[in-house]
């Protein structure tokens, strides 16, 4: 029996409604305590849960009415789910991130929204021109000014479009953006290591500081040794003869990771290698604490988690694998700032976690790589699986027999191939004329640019909310989405009017802290209920 008993004002919880009561609130100091004598050598009584409203002292043979003290858990609050280093770092309240939706479906709106909320948000600057990011930059900043708010924007890997790359990551290191974060990168680029390196400078204590803080999404632990390393000396040095960086900036980058923050994207909505977090993230965690240890750096690296994070439930079991911030990305696309329409966020709002499919990605059509979408209320996956295996199975579109063809042009592209093909050759011709040069060359590049066409506004049609081509509707879409869904039915969150990204963010960062205080509970032997792991969605200040 504990030498320390507590002698509460109010009878301790026993009772399991009682003791979900309790751990619905995780900001209070509790005490697990026993009620009745223990048997010899193993334990027993009844444990239970007793708030900070008593005495603690030690046993006293005098007094009966104390409860020998088993342990004290003090206050629980969702800001320290994380790592206190990223809150620290990046200046927020919230181990919280809302990731990047390309086309500005992470609008502006959502950013400065989740700024405010005491977050960090990424505009979701991949298939923009770099004038088109200048635009969201200018709200950004300007709701943004005076604050000194944290915020981001996206620099998504585009192989097939470097000099967009480069002219993003121009203006991003120009307009004095602190955080970036780079998805889809299957290699290091100049742009992505420019970056990184740009904003190191040396400290009067002689610390390195960084200016530009560089997250780096990854779904292989082999990536994310990439970014946890030390860029590559012949990229840094190519960048100083350039003039892009400073020989000193190039030497400070030789000492730090390429990014301190790496996210471990699991099952996603977009890209996405369908990996499970309980699987990939471990990996990645052990990837840091390898190279933390070879490389000494002064400071930490972190490692986040997104993917399937649609529930309390999620969140609260990837920080407790360890992750030090979680990413949320489909859950806020059907949030009212989102810039998806209002009828892409009501087929969203519809959506069941089996409701998603695979589909050839407009951006790596010809590597053959996919992302996930939307499957419910649209055909824009089987429409687009099939034109990857029309590219596959012929050498051009000429070849393409005449049935197929038309089959073609009525079912899917809703127009000629050659009507596509003459608006699709204008587009190139402004965006990337070495595009037209090879497709003139390569017939099958051209069938590929053609079909890109399809892929590439479908997503617009989607945002733009176009009623004629609905069936055509691409959504980046995961399972956390019907997640998402099942838990909020029947809660002011269900409908779509209703969902704002801090509501979003708040609920299930709540939530994540009771069911994290349940379980603590659980492990010291107190019969918490099932009941106590399920938080149902508030209104939350």
């Amino acid at each position: 029996m504990s030498d320390r008993q507590l002698y509460p004002a109010r009878s301790p919880a026993f009772e399991p409604r009682a003791i979900a009561a309790l751990c619905a609130d995780p900001r209070r100091t509790v005490h697990v305590v026993r009620e009745g004598r223990p048997r010899e050598g193993v334990g027993g009584g009844t444990i239970g849960v007793a708030l900070d409203d008593g005495e603690v002292a030690l046993r006293s043979a005098n007094v009966a009415s104390g409860y020998p003290l088993l342990a004290t858990l003090p206050p629980l609050y969702p800001e320290w789910l994380g790592d206190r280093s990223f809150c620290e770092v990046h200046d927020v309240r919230f181990p919280y991130v809302v990731g990047e939706m390309a086309n500005g479906i992470t609008t502006a709106r959502l950013v400065v929204a989740m700024a405010r909320a005491g977050m960090i948000g990424f505009f979701g600057a991949g298939g923009l021109m770099p004038d088109r990011v200048a635009r969201a930059l200018d709200e950004i900043q300007g709701e943004l000014a005076g604050t000194n708010l944290p915020y981001g924007v996206n620099l998504i890997h585009s192989p097939q479009e470097p000099a967009i790359e480069n002219a993003v990551c121009e203006l991003l290191l120009r307009r004095g953006v602190a955080r970036v974060c780079a998805s889809a990168f299957m290699a290091l680029t100049p742009a992505v290591v420019r970056y990184s390196a740009a904003g190191l400078h040396r400290a009067p204590d002689g610390r390195i500081e960084r200016r530009t803080h560089l997250f780096a999404k990854v779904s292989r632990p082999e990536l994310a040794e990439t970014f946890f390393s030390p860029a590559p000396a012949a990229i840094l040095e190519a960048l100083v003869r350039s003039g892009q960086i400073t020989a000193e900036q190039a030497s400070l980058a030789q000492r730090v990771p390429l990014a301190a923050d790496v996210t471990v994207e699991a099952d996603s909505g977009g890209h996405t290698d369908n990996r499970a977090l309980p699987v990939v993230l471990p990996l990645v965690l052990a990837v840091r604490e390898r190279l933390a240890r070879r490389f000494e750096y002064e400071a930490p690296l972190r490692v986040g988690a997104a993917g399937g994070l649609g529930t309390p439930g999620a969140v609260a079991g990837a920080f407790g694998m360890g992750a030090d911030y979680v990413l949320t990305g489909s859950v806020n696309q059907s949030a009212i700032e989102s810039g998806l329409s209002e009828e892409g966020r009501r087929m969203l709002a519809q959506a069941g976690m089996a409701d998603v499919m695979m589909a050839p990605a407009a951006d790596m059509f010809e590597m053959g790589v996919k992302l996930q979408v939307l499957k419910r209320g649209t055909m824009f996956g089987p429409r687009a699986t099939r034109l990857y295996e029309l590219y596959r199975d012929h050498a051009s579109l000429e070849e393409i027999p005449q049935a197929a063809r038309q089959k073609l042009e009525r079912e899917i592209l809703g127009a000629g191939v050659e009507e596509v093909w003459a608006t699709t050759r204008a587009y190139f011709v402004v965006r990337a004329p070495h595009e037209i040069e090879r497709a003139e060359r390569e017939p099958k590049h051209r069938m590929a640019l053609v079909f890109r066409w399809y892929l590439g506004l479908s997503s617009r049609w989607a945002i733009d909310g176009d009623p004629k081509r609905k069936l055509d509707f691409q959504i980046w879409c995961g399972p956390a989405m019907g997640a998402f869904n099942d838990w909020v039915k029947g809660s002011f969150l269900e409908p779509p009017e209703a969902r704002t990204a801090a509501q979003i963010a708040r609920n299930l960062l709540e939530g994540a802290a009771v069911i994290t205080r349940a379980q603590q509970l659980r492990t010291y032997g107190v019969p918490v209920p099932h009941e106590a792991f399920h938080f149902v969605p508030r209104p939350l200040a």
